[in-house]
């Protein structure tokens, strides 16, 4: 079983390397902030990894073990939003049936999609020694999707799905092994219905909604998502948790300064248990707000291995 951890960009130390691989753990995931800050994040952590120092991290950790990943909310860069003077149709329908470029996009037109595909390849290729697993998520919001004709005969999960399909083939047309998450998280925590996955699309549950001081396990399904149901319809290879256990993002309500952090451990043994039940291959956690400015405060964070 596979286990990572989520971190922001710019929390990524030689610390937080040697920690991670002293703990175990397989691979470090950098996270770039999400919300409406998810495209300038974005630039910039590619800025970041142009640079021989940033670089040399990211070696340090594949040279210790760990495989550095990348999961985004790239919608934004994916379909900029400069486009939509020139090409409005290519954006979501509001409730009102106007058009507008706010977030996401409209997942029925096929223009648009194309030019996702086509950022996507593009953003794969500027990931520095991204394995072949990638993460391109849609807008962090909830409710802004698109309500036009053809996409309101959809639900969320399906037009996330969609998107998911859209960006797997023109990627495979650059990287043939490339494999994708599909999120499962806010409005996309049910199963699709009617969308089926390309052949390398993996199921990735994140369960945001959950009460995390108590295990998962059955939990109200309304917010949580009917986890056995995604499974069911994605199937279990590749199947990834992302689960909060560790993100002081969270807890801290995504404000600095961070908050004092303190894992629960039984709840991370139970739930982990659980997943393992239900056939899940990777378990991960975001853990994020646990750099320098939280050690400044409080001293090294107790970070404790996902699997024993």
């Amino acid at each position: 079983m596979m286990t990572s951890l989520l971190i922001h960009p710019e929390e990524l130390t030689e610390k937080w390397i040697d920690r991670a691989a002293a703990l175990g753990y397989d691979a470090l995931a950098l996270h770039p902030h999400g919300g409406g800050e998810a495209t300038d994040a974005l630039y910039e952590l590619l800025a970041t990894l142009e640079t021989a120092e940033y670089r040399a991290l990211i070696d340090r950790a594949w040279d210790k073990g760990l495989a550095v990943e990348y999961e985004i909310h790239a919608a934004g860069y994916l379909l900029p939003r400069q486009l939509f003077a020139e090409h409005p149709e290519y954006f979501r329908m509001n409730e009102k049936g106007e058009r507008t470029p706010d977030f996401n996009f409209c997942f029925s037109n096929t223009d648009a999609l194309r030019v996702i595909g086509e950022r996507a390849a593009e953003l794969a290729a500027r990931l520095y020694r991204s394995p072949h697993r990638y993460f391109f998520w849609a807008d962090d919001v909830r409710g802004k999707t698109c309500h036009c004709e053809k996409c309101r005969r959809l639900s969320p999960s399906d037009k996330n799905l969609t998107f998911m399909n859209a960006i797997l083939t023109a990627l495979r047309k650059e990287i043939p092994d490339a494999r994708l998450a599909y999120l499962a998280y806010q409005d996309t925590l049910p199963a699709p219905q009617t969308v089926r996955p390309e052949e390398g699309i993996f199921l990735e549950y994140a369960p945001i909604d959950r009460d995390v001081h108590r295990p998962i396990e059955g939990q109200d399904e309304r917010t949580n998502g009917a986890v056995r149901d995604l499974i069911a319809f994605f199937g279990t290879k590749n199947a990834k948790v992302l689960d909060y256990w560790l993100d002081n993002s969270l807890f801290s309500r995504w404000k600095k300064p961070p908050v004092k952090f303190t894992p629960d451990r039984a709840v991370i043994e139970a739930d982990v248990a659980f997943y393992k039940t239900l056939g899940f291959e990777d378990i991960s956690s975001f853990a994020c707000f646990l750099g320098e400015d939280y050690e400044a405060l409080y001293g090294a964070p107790d970070i404790p291995p996902l699997v024993g």
